[in-house]
Protein backbone atom coordinates (compact mmCIF):
# COMPACT_ATOMS: atom_id res chain seq x y z
CA UNK A 1 0.00 0.00 0.00
CA UNK A 2 1.24 3.71 -0.72
CA UNK A 3 2.04 5.58 1.87
CA UNK A 4 -0.67 8.24 3.05
CA UNK A 5 0.03 11.84 1.44
CA UNK A 6 -3.49 13.47 2.02
CA UNK A 7 -2.81 14.88 5.94
CA UNK A 8 0.74 15.97 6.99
CA UNK A 9 2.55 12.98 8.29
CA UNK A 10 3.11 13.01 11.95
CA UNK A 11 4.23 10.27 14.00
CA UNK A 12 1.72 7.75 13.73
CA UNK A 13 1.21 7.73 9.74
CA UNK A 14 5.25 7.68 9.74
CA UNK A 15 4.95 4.62 11.65
CA UNK A 16 2.38 3.12 9.61
CA UNK A 17 4.17 3.96 6.52
CA UNK A 18 6.98 2.48 7.56
CA UNK A 19 5.21 -0.96 8.35
CA UNK A 20 3.63 -0.51 4.82
CA UNK A 21 6.83 -0.42 3.37
CA UNK A 22 8.59 -3.11 5.35
CA UNK A 23 5.39 -4.90 4.16
CA UNK A 24 4.08 -5.47 7.67
CA UNK A 25 0.66 -6.95 8.03
CA UNK A 26 0.66 -7.07 4.66
CA UNK A 27 0.53 -3.98 3.87
CA UNK A 28 -3.26 -3.24 5.63
CA UNK A 29 -4.07 -1.04 8.13
CA UNK A 30 -7.22 -1.88 10.38
CA UNK A 31 -7.69 0.42 13.62
CA UNK A 32 -11.04 0.20 15.81
CA UNK A 33 -12.60 2.25 18.05
CA UNK A 34 -13.40 0.97 21.70
CA UNK A 35 -15.59 2.95 23.68
CA UNK A 36 -16.59 1.24 26.97
CA UNK A 37 -20.47 2.01 26.52
CA UNK A 38 -20.85 3.34 30.79
CA UNK A 39 -21.45 7.64 29.34
CA UNK A 40 -22.23 9.66 26.45
CA UNK A 41 -18.87 10.83 24.22
CA UNK A 42 -17.13 14.11 24.68
CA UNK A 43 -14.97 15.98 22.64
CA UNK A 44 -11.99 13.99 23.98
CA UNK A 45 -13.49 11.02 22.35
CA UNK A 46 -14.17 12.93 19.55
CA UNK A 47 -10.64 13.19 18.48
CA UNK A 48 -9.78 9.25 19.13
CA UNK A 49 -12.77 8.81 16.43
CA UNK A 50 -11.04 10.87 14.12
CA UNK A 51 -7.89 9.26 14.53
CA UNK A 52 -9.38 5.98 14.27
CA UNK A 53 -12.08 5.77 11.81
CA UNK A 54 -9.87 9.05 9.92
CA UNK A 55 -6.39 6.99 9.68
CA UNK A 56 -8.03 3.47 8.26
CA UNK A 57 -9.95 6.26 5.74
CA UNK A 58 -6.93 7.81 4.64
CA UNK A 59 -5.18 4.38 3.68
CA UNK A 60 -8.07 2.40 1.97
CA UNK A 61 -8.21 0.62 5.40
CA UNK A 62 -11.28 -0.40 7.96
CA UNK A 63 -12.13 0.54 11.24
CA UNK A 64 -14.08 -1.53 13.87
CA UNK A 65 -16.47 -0.31 16.48
CA UNK A 66 -16.01 -2.63 19.36
CA UNK A 67 -17.63 -1.44 22.78
CA UNK A 68 -15.55 -3.04 25.47
CA UNK A 69 -18.65 -4.23 27.92
CA UNK A 70 -17.11 -6.11 30.27
CA UNK A 71 -18.37 -4.09 33.40
CA UNK A 72 -22.02 -4.74 33.45
CA UNK A 73 -22.07 -2.95 36.56
CA UNK A 74 -22.05 0.92 34.69
CA UNK A 75 -23.11 0.25 31.12
CA UNK A 76 -26.24 0.73 29.82
CA UNK A 77 -28.10 0.00 26.19
CA UNK A 78 -28.58 4.12 26.04
CA UNK A 79 -24.87 4.11 26.03
CA UNK A 80 -24.13 2.30 23.45
CA UNK A 81 -27.38 4.37 21.31
CA UNK A 82 -25.70 7.16 22.05
CA UNK A 83 -22.32 6.58 20.80
CA UNK A 84 -23.51 4.66 17.73
CA UNK A 85 -25.39 8.13 17.03
CA UNK A 86 -22.89 10.22 17.84
CA UNK A 87 -20.27 8.52 15.83
CA UNK A 88 -22.79 8.50 12.71
CA UNK A 89 -23.56 12.13 13.51
CA UNK A 90 -19.70 13.23 12.96
CA UNK A 91 -19.49 11.59 9.85
CA UNK A 92 -18.24 7.68 10.02
CA UNK A 93 -19.61 4.21 9.34
CA UNK A 94 -18.48 1.10 10.82
CA UNK A 95 -20.13 -0.35 8.29
CA UNK A 96 -21.39 -3.90 9.42
CA UNK A 97 -17.79 -4.18 12.23
CA UNK A 98 -19.91 -3.55 14.99
CA UNK A 99 -18.52 -5.68 17.64
CA UNK A 100 -18.74 -6.33 21.33
CA UNK A 101 -15.85 -7.75 23.82
CA UNK A 102 -18.86 -9.40 25.89
CA UNK A 103 -18.88 -11.61 22.82
CA UNK A 104 -15.14 -12.82 23.27
CA UNK A 105 -15.99 -14.08 26.48
CA UNK A 106 -15.57 -17.85 25.89
CA UNK A 107 -12.48 -17.39 23.75
CA UNK A 108 -11.15 -15.18 26.48
CA UNK A 109 -11.67 -17.94 29.36
CA UNK A 110 -10.43 -20.54 27.31
CA UNK A 111 -7.40 -18.69 27.30
CA UNK A 112 -7.08 -17.91 30.77
CA UNK A 113 -7.07 -21.87 31.24
CA UNK A 114 -4.42 -21.64 28.71
CA UNK A 115 -2.31 -19.45 30.59
CA UNK A 116 -3.38 -21.09 34.31
CA UNK A 117 -1.43 -24.24 32.48
CA UNK A 118 1.55 -22.72 31.40
CA UNK A 119 2.07 -21.73 35.08
CA UNK A 120 1.39 -17.65 33.56
CA UNK A 121 -1.31 -17.25 36.01
CA UNK A 122 -3.25 -17.99 39.20
CA UNK A 123 -6.07 -17.75 41.46
CA UNK A 124 -5.67 -15.17 44.47
CA UNK A 125 -7.58 -14.54 47.78
CA UNK A 126 -6.17 -11.08 48.73
CA UNK A 127 -8.64 -8.64 48.79
CA UNK A 128 -8.68 -5.59 46.64
CA UNK A 129 -7.10 -3.89 49.54
CA UNK A 130 -4.56 -6.43 49.89
CA UNK A 131 -3.47 -6.68 46.72
CA UNK A 132 -3.13 -2.98 46.16
CA UNK A 133 -0.64 -2.46 49.18
CA UNK A 134 1.27 -6.01 48.00
CA UNK A 135 1.72 -4.22 44.48
CA UNK A 136 4.42 -1.71 45.70
CA UNK A 137 5.16 1.95 45.00
CA UNK A 138 7.16 3.86 42.24
CA UNK A 139 10.56 2.97 44.17
CA UNK A 140 9.73 0.33 46.08
CA UNK A 141 9.43 -3.36 45.07
CA UNK A 142 6.14 -5.56 45.62
CA UNK A 143 5.65 -8.89 47.44
CA UNK A 144 4.72 -11.58 46.23
CA UNK A 145 0.59 -13.33 47.48
CA UNK A 146 0.75 -15.77 49.42
CA UNK A 147 -1.15 -17.83 47.09
CA UNK A 148 1.04 -16.86 44.03
CA UNK A 149 2.41 -20.82 43.98
CA UNK A 150 -0.60 -22.48 44.09
CA UNK A 151 -0.43 -25.71 41.45
CA UNK A 152 -2.00 -25.91 38.40
CA UNK A 153 -4.21 -28.33 39.16
CA UNK A 154 -5.86 -26.43 42.07
CA UNK A 155 -5.98 -23.02 39.90
CA UNK A 156 -7.50 -24.84 37.03
CA UNK A 157 -10.43 -25.89 39.82
CA UNK A 158 -10.75 -22.84 41.88
CA UNK A 159 -11.16 -20.73 38.69
CA UNK A 160 -13.80 -23.17 37.14
CA UNK A 161 -15.35 -22.84 40.78
CA UNK A 162 -15.37 -18.91 40.22
CA UNK A 163 -17.00 -18.98 36.84
CA UNK A 164 -19.67 -21.44 38.39
CA UNK A 165 -20.39 -19.09 41.28
CA UNK A 166 -19.50 -21.03 44.07
CA UNK A 167 -17.63 -17.90 45.87
CA UNK A 168 -18.98 -14.29 47.04
CA UNK A 169 -18.04 -11.43 44.87
CA UNK A 170 -14.28 -10.02 45.75
CA UNK A 171 -13.29 -13.14 47.34
CA UNK A 172 -11.06 -14.51 44.50
CA UNK A 173 -9.64 -13.21 41.36
CA UNK A 174 -7.38 -14.41 38.27
CA UNK A 175 -3.80 -12.65 38.36
CA UNK A 176 -1.07 -13.34 35.64
CA UNK A 177 2.04 -14.28 37.14
CA UNK A 178 5.02 -11.72 35.42
CA UNK A 179 7.05 -10.29 38.07
CA UNK A 180 6.66 -8.59 41.28
CA UNK A 181 9.60 -6.50 41.10
CA UNK A 182 8.89 -5.23 37.65
CA UNK A 183 9.68 -1.51 37.45
CA UNK A 184 6.53 -0.90 35.54
CA UNK A 185 3.56 -1.67 38.35
CA UNK A 186 1.11 -2.69 35.41
CA UNK A 187 3.46 -5.86 34.93
CA UNK A 188 3.12 -6.65 38.85
CA UNK A 189 0.85 -9.45 38.58
CA UNK A 190 -1.92 -7.45 36.90
CA UNK A 191 -6.04 -8.93 37.79
CA UNK A 192 -7.52 -10.47 34.72
CA UNK A 193 -10.47 -11.39 36.42
CA UNK A 194 -12.96 -10.73 39.48
CA UNK A 195 -15.87 -12.01 40.34
CA UNK A 196 -19.37 -10.08 39.94
CA UNK A 197 -22.72 -11.77 40.25
CA UNK A 198 -24.45 -9.32 38.20
CA UNK A 199 -26.57 -9.67 34.91
CA UNK A 200 -24.90 -8.30 31.36
CA UNK A 201 -26.77 -6.69 29.14
CA UNK A 202 -25.66 -8.92 26.14
CA UNK A 203 -24.87 -12.22 27.91
CA UNK A 204 -27.38 -12.29 30.66
CA UNK A 205 -26.70 -14.28 33.50
CA UNK A 206 -24.17 -16.67 31.66
CA UNK A 207 -20.85 -15.23 33.56
CA UNK A 208 -20.25 -14.38 37.23
CA UNK A 209 -16.88 -13.57 36.42
CA UNK A 210 -15.60 -10.24 34.69
CA UNK A 211 -12.45 -9.69 32.35
CA UNK A 212 -10.01 -6.81 33.38
CA UNK A 213 -10.07 -3.88 30.45
CA UNK A 214 -6.12 -4.81 30.25
CA UNK A 215 -7.09 -8.64 30.07
CA UNK A 216 -9.88 -8.15 26.94
CA UNK A 217 -8.39 -5.27 24.92
CA UNK A 218 -5.32 -6.82 22.99
CA UNK A 219 -7.17 -9.95 22.82
CA UNK A 220 -9.80 -8.50 21.43
CA UNK A 221 -7.82 -6.65 19.04
CA UNK A 222 -6.06 -9.92 18.22
CA UNK A 223 -9.78 -12.03 17.71
CA UNK A 224 -10.49 -8.92 15.04
CA UNK A 225 -7.36 -8.67 13.27
CA UNK A 226 -6.57 -5.27 14.21
CA UNK A 227 -3.44 -4.26 12.98
CA UNK A 228 -2.77 -0.80 14.88
CA UNK A 229 -4.10 -0.26 17.87
CA UNK A 230 -4.03 3.52 18.62
CA UNK A 231 -4.75 4.28 22.05
CA UNK A 232 -4.17 8.18 24.25
CA UNK A 233 -1.53 8.07 26.01
CA UNK A 234 -2.57 6.86 30.03
CA UNK A 235 -1.89 3.27 28.40
CA UNK A 236 1.50 3.84 27.30
CA UNK A 237 2.26 2.34 30.51
CA UNK A 238 0.49 -0.95 29.93
CA UNK A 239 2.11 -1.26 26.35
CA UNK A 240 4.11 -4.09 27.65
CA UNK A 241 1.02 -5.85 29.43
CA UNK A 242 -0.29 -5.80 25.98
CA UNK A 243 2.46 -7.31 24.34
CA UNK A 244 3.05 -10.01 27.43
CA UNK A 245 -0.29 -11.56 26.91
CA UNK A 246 -0.23 -11.72 23.41
CA UNK A 247 3.21 -13.23 23.12
CA UNK A 248 2.11 -15.38 26.01
CA UNK A 249 -0.75 -17.04 24.37
CA UNK A 250 0.99 -17.03 20.94
CA UNK A 251 -1.41 -15.06 18.98
CA UNK A 252 -1.90 -12.35 16.43
CA UNK A 253 0.01 -9.20 17.46
CA UNK A 254 -1.01 -6.05 16.47
CA UNK A 255 1.27 -2.70 16.97
CA UNK A 256 -0.12 -0.73 20.14
CA UNK A 257 0.40 3.22 19.67
CA UNK A 258 -0.55 5.76 21.61
CA UNK A 259 -1.41 9.84 21.12
CA UNK A 260 -1.99 12.53 23.08
CA UNK A 261 -5.64 12.73 24.60
CA UNK A 262 -7.53 16.25 24.08
CA UNK A 263 -7.41 18.90 26.85
CA UNK A 264 -9.63 22.13 26.21
CA UNK A 265 -9.37 24.92 28.68
CA UNK A 266 -12.65 25.52 31.14
CA UNK A 267 -13.89 21.88 30.29
CA UNK A 268 -13.32 18.58 31.85
CA UNK A 269 -13.29 15.88 29.97
CA UNK A 270 -13.10 12.52 32.50
CA UNK A 271 -16.44 10.15 32.29
CA UNK A 272 -16.32 10.44 36.31
CA UNK A 273 -16.80 14.07 36.57
CA UNK A 274 -19.39 14.12 33.81
CA UNK A 275 -21.24 12.01 35.35
CA UNK A 276 -20.85 13.76 39.16
CA UNK A 277 -22.17 17.18 36.92
CA UNK A 278 -25.40 15.33 35.88
CA UNK A 279 -25.77 12.84 39.07
CA UNK A 280 -25.36 16.27 40.78
CA UNK A 281 -27.68 18.49 38.47
CA UNK A 282 -24.87 21.00 37.79
CA UNK A 283 -26.53 20.38 34.54
CA UNK A 284 -29.65 19.15 32.89
CA UNK A 285 -28.19 15.94 31.38
CA UNK A 286 -25.87 14.34 29.03
CA UNK A 287 -26.66 16.59 26.05
CA UNK A 288 -26.96 19.49 28.39
CA UNK A 289 -25.63 22.16 25.74
CA UNK A 290 -22.75 23.69 28.40
CA UNK A 291 -21.71 19.93 28.42
CA UNK A 292 -18.26 18.83 26.09
CA UNK A 293 -19.95 15.70 25.12
CA UNK A 294 -21.18 15.59 21.45
CA UNK A 295 -24.38 15.34 22.29
CA UNK A 296 -24.44 18.50 23.81
CA UNK A 297 -22.13 20.26 21.29
CA UNK A 298 -24.90 19.00 18.68
CA UNK A 299 -27.61 20.66 20.98
CA UNK A 300 -25.25 23.59 21.41
CA UNK A 301 -25.35 23.50 17.43
CA UNK A 302 -22.09 22.44 17.10
CA UNK A 303 -21.23 21.03 13.43
CA UNK A 304 -19.61 17.88 13.06
CA UNK A 305 -17.40 19.78 10.12
CA UNK A 306 -16.56 22.17 12.68
CA UNK A 307 -15.19 19.58 15.27
CA UNK A 308 -12.92 17.93 12.62
CA UNK A 309 -11.70 20.60 11.43
CA UNK A 310 -10.71 21.58 14.88
CA UNK A 311 -9.18 18.09 15.42
CA UNK A 312 -7.53 18.75 12.33
CA UNK A 313 -5.89 21.66 13.27
CA UNK A 314 -4.08 20.21 16.57
CA UNK A 315 -2.99 17.43 15.05
CA UNK A 316 -1.51 14.38 16.39
CA UNK A 317 0.66 14.81 19.11
CA UNK A 318 2.51 12.54 21.69
CA UNK A 319 2.50 14.96 24.75
CA UNK A 320 -0.22 16.19 26.65
CA UNK A 321 -0.71 19.71 26.52
CA UNK A 322 -4.33 22.08 26.82
CA UNK A 323 -5.80 23.11 23.72
CA UNK A 324 -7.57 26.94 23.91
CA UNK A 325 -11.25 26.49 23.87
CA UNK A 326 -11.08 29.95 21.53
CA UNK A 327 -9.85 27.54 18.62
CA UNK A 328 -12.45 25.24 18.70
CA UNK A 329 -15.29 28.16 18.83
CA UNK A 330 -13.24 29.89 15.87
CA UNK A 331 -13.41 26.84 13.86
CA UNK A 332 -17.45 26.89 14.27
CA UNK A 333 -17.32 30.77 13.49
CA UNK A 334 -15.76 29.95 10.08
CA UNK A 335 -18.43 27.41 9.34
CA UNK A 336 -21.60 29.87 10.48
CA UNK A 337 -20.14 32.65 8.72
CA UNK A 338 -20.27 31.09 5.74
CA UNK A 339 -23.17 29.05 5.96
CA UNK A 340 -25.60 30.75 8.61
CA UNK A 341 -28.46 32.69 7.35
CA UNK A 342 -29.10 35.93 8.89
CA UNK A 343 -31.98 37.17 10.80
CA UNK A 344 -33.16 39.79 13.29
CA UNK A 345 -33.90 38.94 16.32
CA UNK A 346 -34.27 41.66 19.35
CA UNK A 347 -33.11 39.69 22.59
CA UNK A 348 -34.23 42.56 25.63
CA UNK A 349 -36.94 44.31 23.73
CA UNK A 350 -37.52 47.99 24.25
CA UNK A 351 -40.33 49.47 22.18
CA UNK A 352 -39.94 52.16 19.50
CA UNK A 353 -43.09 54.22 17.88
CA UNK A 354 -41.82 56.04 14.85
CA UNK A 355 -44.77 58.81 15.70
CA UNK A 356 -44.61 60.35 11.85
CA UNK A 357 -44.82 57.09 10.54
CA UNK A 358 -48.66 56.15 8.99
CA UNK A 359 -50.30 53.70 11.43
CA UNK A 360 -51.90 51.30 8.47
CA UNK A 361 -48.76 50.82 6.43
CA UNK A 362 -46.63 47.77 6.37
CA UNK A 363 -43.77 47.41 4.33
CA UNK A 364 -42.03 44.61 3.00
CA UNK A 365 -37.98 45.37 2.94
CA UNK A 366 -35.85 43.11 1.25
CA UNK A 367 -32.42 41.86 3.65
CA UNK A 368 -29.55 40.03 2.48
CA UNK A 369 -29.62 36.39 3.81
CA UNK A 370 -25.64 36.05 4.25
CA UNK A 371 -23.07 38.53 3.03
CA UNK A 372 -20.80 35.89 2.19
CA UNK A 373 -23.02 34.05 -0.33
CA UNK A 374 -25.03 35.93 -2.66
CA UNK A 375 -26.89 32.41 -3.31
CA UNK A 376 -28.60 32.61 -0.54
CA UNK A 377 -30.56 35.51 -2.01
CA UNK A 378 -32.67 37.94 -0.10
CA UNK A 379 -35.50 37.74 2.00
CA UNK A 380 -38.80 40.17 2.71
CA UNK A 381 -39.14 41.19 6.28
CA UNK A 382 -41.65 43.59 7.32
CA UNK A 383 -41.58 47.35 8.56
CA UNK A 384 -44.33 49.46 10.35
CA UNK A 385 -44.90 52.18 12.99
CA UNK A 386 -44.08 49.97 16.10
CA UNK A 387 -41.14 47.74 16.86
CA UNK A 388 -38.54 46.90 19.16
CA UNK A 389 -34.86 47.57 19.38
CA UNK A 390 -32.38 45.64 21.95
CA UNK A 391 -32.35 47.77 24.97
CA UNK A 392 -28.70 48.35 25.30
CA UNK A 393 -29.33 49.94 22.41
CA UNK A 394 -30.09 53.42 24.00
CA UNK A 395 -28.85 55.41 26.56
CA UNK A 396 -30.15 58.53 28.15
CA UNK A 397 -26.84 59.90 28.63
CA UNK A 398 -24.79 58.43 26.75
CA UNK A 399 -21.17 58.53 27.38
CA UNK A 400 -18.71 59.87 25.15
CA UNK A 401 -18.15 56.83 22.54
CA UNK A 402 -21.28 55.66 22.90
CA UNK A 403 -22.83 55.99 19.38
CA UNK A 404 -26.12 54.30 19.53
CA UNK A 405 -29.94 56.00 20.16
CA UNK A 406 -30.42 58.75 22.34
CA UNK A 407 -32.34 61.35 22.44
CA UNK A 408 -31.99 63.71 19.90
CA UNK A 409 -29.55 61.57 18.13
CA UNK A 410 -30.10 59.76 14.56
CA UNK A 411 -29.15 56.17 13.76
CA UNK A 412 -29.79 53.66 10.99
CA UNK A 413 -32.30 50.98 11.22
CA UNK A 414 -30.74 47.59 9.33
CA UNK A 415 -32.05 47.43 5.84
CA UNK A 416 -34.94 50.46 6.53
CA UNK A 417 -34.39 54.23 7.69
CA UNK A 418 -32.85 56.61 9.40
CA UNK A 419 -34.52 57.43 12.91
CA UNK A 420 -33.78 60.11 15.54
CA UNK A 421 -35.37 59.90 19.40
CA UNK A 422 -37.48 62.68 19.70
CA UNK A 423 -38.84 61.67 23.78
CA UNK A 424 -38.57 58.81 25.94
CA UNK A 425 -41.24 57.47 28.65
CA UNK A 426 -40.85 55.83 31.73
CA UNK A 427 -42.52 54.26 34.51
CA UNK A 428 -42.96 54.73 37.84
CA UNK A 429 -39.37 53.50 38.87
CA UNK A 430 -37.59 55.70 36.06
CA UNK A 431 -37.06 52.88 34.06
CA UNK A 432 -37.62 53.33 29.99
CA UNK A 433 -40.46 51.46 28.89
CA UNK A 434 -40.83 53.20 25.79
CA UNK A 435 -39.45 55.95 23.07
CA UNK A 436 -40.72 57.88 20.14
CA UNK A 437 -39.03 58.40 17.34
CA UNK A 438 -39.21 60.25 13.69
CA UNK A 439 -38.20 58.83 10.66
CA UNK A 440 -36.85 60.12 7.60
CA UNK A 441 -38.45 58.74 4.23
CA UNK A 442 -36.23 59.53 1.89
CA UNK A 443 -33.61 57.06 3.73
CA UNK A 444 -35.18 53.94 3.03
CA UNK A 445 -32.55 51.20 2.52
CA UNK A 446 -30.25 52.59 5.31
CA UNK A 447 -28.96 55.62 3.05
CA UNK A 448 -29.42 58.93 2.83
CA UNK A 449 -30.01 60.87 -0.37
CA UNK A 450 -28.15 64.50 1.12
CA UNK A 451 -25.16 61.89 2.12
CA UNK A 452 -24.86 62.60 5.54
CA UNK A 453 -23.79 59.64 8.03
CA UNK A 454 -25.04 58.24 11.09
CA UNK A 455 -22.57 56.35 13.21
CA UNK A 456 -24.56 52.72 14.40
CA UNK A 457 -27.10 50.50 12.33
CA UNK A 458 -28.83 48.75 15.07
CA UNK A 459 -31.10 45.56 14.67
CA UNK A 460 -34.90 45.64 14.90
CA UNK A 461 -38.21 43.58 14.55
CA UNK A 462 -41.72 44.71 14.12
CA UNK A 463 -44.01 44.24 16.63
CA UNK A 464 -46.95 43.37 14.89
CA UNK A 465 -45.19 40.59 13.23
CA UNK A 466 -42.13 39.61 15.57
CA UNK A 467 -42.40 36.10 17.11
CA UNK A 468 -42.05 35.55 20.87
CA UNK A 469 -39.28 32.86 22.04
CA UNK A 470 -36.88 31.73 24.22
CA UNK A 471 -33.41 32.50 24.16
CA UNK A 472 -30.63 30.70 26.20
CA UNK A 473 -27.35 31.82 26.96
CA UNK A 474 -24.61 30.07 27.41
CA UNK A 475 -20.99 31.21 29.30
CA UNK A 476 -18.17 28.87 29.75
CA UNK A 477 -19.35 26.04 32.86
CA UNK A 478 -15.93 26.70 34.79
CA UNK A 479 -14.76 29.70 35.84
CA UNK A 480 -11.16 28.45 35.62
CA UNK A 481 -9.26 27.32 32.42
CA UNK A 482 -8.05 24.23 34.68
CA UNK A 483 -11.21 23.42 36.44
CA UNK A 484 -9.12 20.91 39.04
CA UNK A 485 -7.42 23.86 40.31
CA UNK A 486 -9.53 23.52 43.69
CA UNK A 487 -9.19 25.11 47.03
CA UNK A 488 -8.12 22.37 49.51
CA UNK A 489 -10.71 19.98 50.59
CA UNK A 490 -13.04 20.84 47.33
CA UNK A 491 -12.82 19.45 44.25
CA UNK A 492 -13.61 20.61 40.19
CA UNK A 493 -17.25 21.62 41.03
CA UNK A 494 -16.35 24.01 43.29
CA UNK A 495 -15.69 25.94 40.17
CA UNK A 496 -18.67 25.20 37.97
CA UNK A 497 -19.94 29.01 36.95
CA UNK A 498 -22.97 29.72 38.79
CA UNK A 499 -23.65 31.84 35.97
CA UNK A 500 -23.20 29.59 32.82
CA UNK A 501 -26.78 29.80 32.03
CA UNK A 502 -29.15 32.65 31.47
CA UNK A 503 -32.68 32.21 30.15
CA UNK A 504 -34.56 35.27 28.34
CA UNK A 505 -38.35 34.24 27.60
CA UNK A 506 -39.66 37.55 26.15
CA UNK A 507 -37.65 37.63 23.42
CA UNK A 508 -38.68 39.01 19.91
CA UNK A 509 -37.63 37.28 16.34
CA UNK A 510 -38.62 37.98 12.32
CA UNK A 511 -41.82 35.90 11.19
CA UNK A 512 -39.89 34.25 8.92
CA UNK A 513 -38.55 31.87 11.90
CA UNK A 514 -41.51 30.30 12.39
CA UNK A 515 -41.07 27.46 10.58
CA UNK A 516 -37.98 26.47 11.93
CA UNK A 517 -36.95 23.24 13.07
CA UNK A 518 -34.59 21.99 15.96
CA UNK A 519 -31.17 22.01 15.44
CA UNK A 520 -31.63 24.82 12.27
CA UNK A 521 -28.95 27.01 12.71
CA UNK A 522 -28.82 30.91 12.06
CA UNK A 523 -26.83 34.10 12.58
CA UNK A 524 -28.79 36.68 14.81
CA UNK A 525 -27.34 39.94 13.61
CA UNK A 526 -24.96 41.54 16.19
CA UNK A 527 -25.89 38.92 18.68
CA UNK A 528 -24.01 35.80 17.45
CA UNK A 529 -25.18 32.32 15.82
CA UNK A 530 -27.62 30.50 17.70
CA UNK A 531 -29.56 27.10 17.31
CA UNK A 532 -33.11 25.84 17.27
CA UNK A 533 -33.39 23.48 20.79
CA UNK A 534 -34.96 20.15 21.06
CA UNK A 535 -37.70 21.76 23.87
CA UNK A 536 -39.21 23.86 21.04
CA UNK A 537 -43.08 23.52 20.45
CA UNK A 538 -45.13 24.51 17.32
CA UNK A 539 -46.33 27.71 19.50
CA UNK A 540 -42.93 28.22 21.06
CA UNK A 541 -39.46 28.91 19.53
CA UNK A 542 -36.50 28.26 22.09
CA UNK A 543 -32.93 29.22 20.78
CA UNK A 544 -29.49 28.42 22.36
CA UNK A 545 -26.35 30.68 21.77
CA UNK A 546 -24.32 28.58 19.62
CA UNK A 547 -21.06 31.54 20.06
CA UNK A 548 -20.78 34.62 20.07
CA UNK A 549 -19.72 36.75 17.40
CA UNK A 550 -16.60 37.82 19.09
CA UNK A 551 -13.80 35.40 18.10
CA UNK A 552 -10.84 35.36 20.60
CA UNK A 553 -8.80 33.46 18.66
CA UNK A 554 -8.53 35.51 15.97
CA UNK A 555 -6.45 37.93 18.63
CA UNK A 556 -4.20 34.68 19.52
CA UNK A 557 -3.54 34.02 16.19
CA UNK A 558 -2.51 37.69 15.28
CA UNK A 559 -0.26 36.99 18.48
CA UNK A 560 1.35 33.96 17.58
CA UNK A 561 1.83 35.17 13.82
CA UNK A 562 5.34 33.64 12.98
CA UNK A 563 5.53 31.67 15.68
CA UNK A 564 5.52 27.46 16.03
CA UNK A 565 2.24 25.71 16.51
CA UNK A 566 3.59 24.43 19.72
CA UNK A 567 2.54 28.02 21.00
CA UNK A 568 -1.00 27.06 20.87
CA UNK A 569 -0.63 24.79 23.91
CA UNK A 570 -0.24 25.57 27.35
CA UNK A 571 1.78 22.54 29.14
CA UNK A 572 -0.92 20.38 31.03
CA UNK A 573 0.05 19.00 34.77
CA UNK A 574 -1.99 16.07 35.09
CA UNK A 575 -3.71 13.30 32.91
CA UNK A 576 -6.92 11.27 33.28
CA UNK A 577 -8.72 8.53 31.56
CA UNK A 578 -11.99 9.31 29.55
CA UNK A 579 -12.94 6.19 30.88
Amino acid sequence: MPENTTKPADFIREIINEHNRTKKFDGKVHTRFPPEPNGYLHIGHAKAINIDFGIAEEYGGLCNLRFDDSNPVKEKQEYIDAIKADIRWLGFDWQDREYYASDYFDQLYTWAVQLIKKGKAYVDDLSADEIREYRGTLTESGKESPYRNRSVEENLDLFERMKNGEFPDGSKVLRAKIDMAAGNINMRDPVMYRILHKAHHRQGDKWCIYPTYDWVHGQSDSIEGITHSLCSLEFEDHRPLYNWFLEQLGIHHPQQIEFARLNVSYVVMSKRKLIKLVDGGYVSGWDDPRMPTLSGLRRRGYTPTSIRTFLDRIGVAKADSIIDVALLEHCLREELNKQAPRVMAVLRPLKVIIDNYPEDTVEELDAINNPEDASMGTRKVPFSRVLYIEQEDFREEPTKKYYRLAPGREVRLRYAYFITCVDVVKDNDGNVTELHCTYDPKTRGGDAPDGRKVKATLHWVTAAHALQAEVRLFERLFTKENPDEAEEGEDFTANVNPDSLQILTECMIEPGLAKSQPGDRHQFERQGYFCVDPDSTKDRLVFNRTVSLRDTWLKVERRLSGSSGSNLHSSLPNSYSYR
